[in-house]
């Protein structure tokens, strides 16, 4: 792969919402005289091993004073002291202290909690090798890491495609090297908290628990509390509050430094330091009583927390997570007009009951945190459970009936059933998620040719594009169905021709042509019509197929170094937003083409033919 090394104008890096969203495109991602992207680095150059190299030691380890030394001259006794200018505390604040706590304050310490044999390398972070699906490791090794900052600190973690959520998400949990003059851990802090704000708590968790606590910055730290926060893990932070210790101050690591107080066997200094807290109100009271409520259940020091909704009128993540981690759901007044960051929470939290699971589902499996079979392994546990009823009990026994109906008919009604109950096009569009294999087994026939589109779609949103492709018979040019099997295809060999698209966009009652726009940018990023169709189908739609931005030639220039993991970086920066109505033609047609460029076809597929069904 060649480099490159042009230099783009522009003006200060800004990735601001003015502009972070899809249906403003992106202006500038370059401050003054930055490089343009480079080439994936095939072999990243060999690195320092992590610490200093290891001392033989002297011989012999412990030597004898020498005959006649006098007790003056004999090695001092080493007792422990505070600190320069440390305060001295009142005995009552020491009865309060846990071990680590006078460990910190009488200086004993130390800065690694293992062996070095035990300490992890910081070269490459992350949970998915390349073996496994992960993308290369190198491939940012050789870009500034102001750029890759810029890039996922500016992603506000709403994407309008859910294959582009399961894409970038694939990019960041990825192994990989950490970019020129960028901090591994401030790396890996950056791609847990853009997963965070994607919804995506479980796999932030795993990034900041693949770095030692040792070598962890305030920006990994902070990320790391609003995984654990995301997950309900109340304690997983507690390795990092045992090494970092007194680094902060603020009301949530007093908190949680108490909490893990008790969970570490001291639990009376725990929960006499979260009452000084709770009459110091360093958090609200509802807070505080959930914090005693949760610590009261590690050892001894149980006592009894009454709690009470009275006055609460917004949720907070920490909050949240305390809630369900002592095994109670917070009033649904109080959850009706919460962020959909709670839904997220809920639809993988093993401790909320099946049923707030599944009505968090409806919203989750669309933005792609849930997969199909993890819906349909939810269904299945509701239907198990005999003391669950009403209209989850009736959508999982109309699920197993999509599959095991006697006839085609029967299947398909089931099919219909669930789909209409999912209610606003979110909720129907997970549903279509949760029947993807159901539409898989049902057997290509007119008598539901009007069913095809819908089929394909639930089809193509677990990526079974080989099962979708068996309804051509029933797809008629200039359809629904035929744009979403012609973007579908791996085929690329067969071009699409003007009549067809004259007739798809005489049949669009999409706002503003939409889907016509979507397709006409979906099949030309994948090279499957030719120019001048292109071009006069996009200027009948009011499209300017030349119009450029600064972060369409960016995007353009990691595809051109064959770059797949800024190219998907990027990718997300340009496919935000609440819904596809904020996604822009020329966007998702450098988004398609791109990805189609890097290798990343079968993604790029996916995301065309979503736009359409969903614009």
């Amino acid at each position: 792969m060649r480099r490159i090394a042009l230099f783009v104008g522009g003006g200060a890096l800004a990735l601001t919402s003015a502009w972070a969203i899809a249906q403003n495109t992106p202006e500038s991602l370059l401050p003054p005289g930055f490089e343009k992207p480079k080439a994936s680095a095939q072999k990243p150059p060999a690195t320092k091993p992590d610490g200093p190299a290891p001392v033989a030691p002297s011989s012999p380890v412990v030597q004898p004073i020498p005959e006649g030394a006098s007790a003056a001259t004999a090695p001092a006794s080493r007792t422990p002291a505070l600190p320069s200018g440390a305060k001295v505390p009142s005995l009552r604040e020491l009865e309060a202290m846990s071990p680590d706590e006078l460990d910190e304050l009488l200086g004993l310490k130390p800065k690694f909690d293992m062996p070095p044999a035990a300490r992890r390398s910081m070269k490459q972070v992350g949970m998915l090798a390349s073996g496994e699906g992960g993308l290369p490791p190198g491939s940012l090794a050789g870009q500034s890491g102001d750029l890759v900052k810029a890039a996922l600190d500016g992603n506000k973690g709403a994407l309008v495609s859910r294959w582009g959520h399961i894409l970038l998400r694939r990019a960041l949990v990825s192994r990989l090297d950490a970019p020129q003059n960028m901090n591994p851990a401030d790396f890996a802090a950056a791609r847990a908290a853009l997963l965070v704000r994607m919804g995506e708590g479980e796999a932030a968790r795993a990034i900041v628990q693949d770095v030692d606590a040792a070598n962890y910055t305030p920006d990994l730290t902070q990320a790391a509390m609003d995984a654990y926060a995301f997950t309900a893990d109340i304690t997983g932070i507690c390795p990092v509050i045992a090494v970092q210790g007194g680094e902060r101050k603020d009301a949530d690591w007093r908190v949680l430094r108490s909490i893990c107080t008790t969970f570490q066997g001291n639990g009376a200094a725990g929960m006499a330091q979260l009452n000084q807290l709770a009459r110091a109100g360093v958090w609200p009271q509802i807070d505080m009583l959930l914090a005693q409520k949760y610590a009261g259940a590690a050892g001894k020091a149980r006592q009894a927390v009454k709690i009470e909704w009275d006055g609460v009128k917004e949720m907070t993540p920490w909050r949240y997570a305390l809630t369900i981690g002592v095994g109670l759901e917070p009033p649904a007044a109080l959850m009706k007009n919460a962020s959909a960051r709670y839904s997220y929470v809920a639809a993988t939290a093993p401790m909320l009951p099946l049923t707030s699971r599944a009505q968090a589902a409806d919203r989750a499996a669309s933005t792609g945190i849930l997969s199909s079979a993890a819906m349909v392994d939810l269904y299945g546990q509701i239907y198990a459970q005999p003391d669950i009823t009403g209209k989850w009990a009736d959508s999982a026994a109309s699920l197993r009936n999509a599959y095991t109906g006697a006839a085609a008919a029967d299947r398909m009604s089931a099919i219909r059933a669930l789909w209409d109950g999912g209610g606003d096009p979110q909720g129907r569009y997970s549903r279509l998620v949760l029947t993807a294999y159901a539409a898989a087994r049902m057997p290509p026939s007119n008598d539901f040719s009007n069913d095809a589109p819908d089929l394909i779609t639930s089809m193509l949103a677990a990526g079974l594009d080989r099962n979708a492709l068996r309804w051509a018979p029933q797809a008629g040019k200039g359809s629904l169905a035929w744009a979403l099997l012609a973007l579908a295809a791996a085929d690329a060999n067969t071009k699409v021709d003007s009549g067809d698209l004259d007739s798809f966009h005489g049949d669009d009652t999409s706002p503003g042509h939409r889907k016509s726009r979507f397709l006409i940018a979906g099949l030309a990023g994948l090279g499957r019509v030719d120019q001048a169709v292109s071009r006069d189908f996009a200027a009948k739609l009011g499209v300017d197929p030349d119009r450029q931005t600064k972060w369409a030639r960016l995007i353009d220039q990691a595809a051109e170094v064959d770059n797949a993991e800024l190219v998907v970086l990027l990718a997300g920066v340009g496919m935000q937003g609440d819904g596809w109505d904020k996604m822009t033609s020329l966007n998702l047609f450098h988004i398609v083409s791109a990805l189609n460029r890097v290798g990343l076809s079968a993604e790029a597929r996916m995301i065309a033919a979503e736009a359409v069904a969903r614009g």
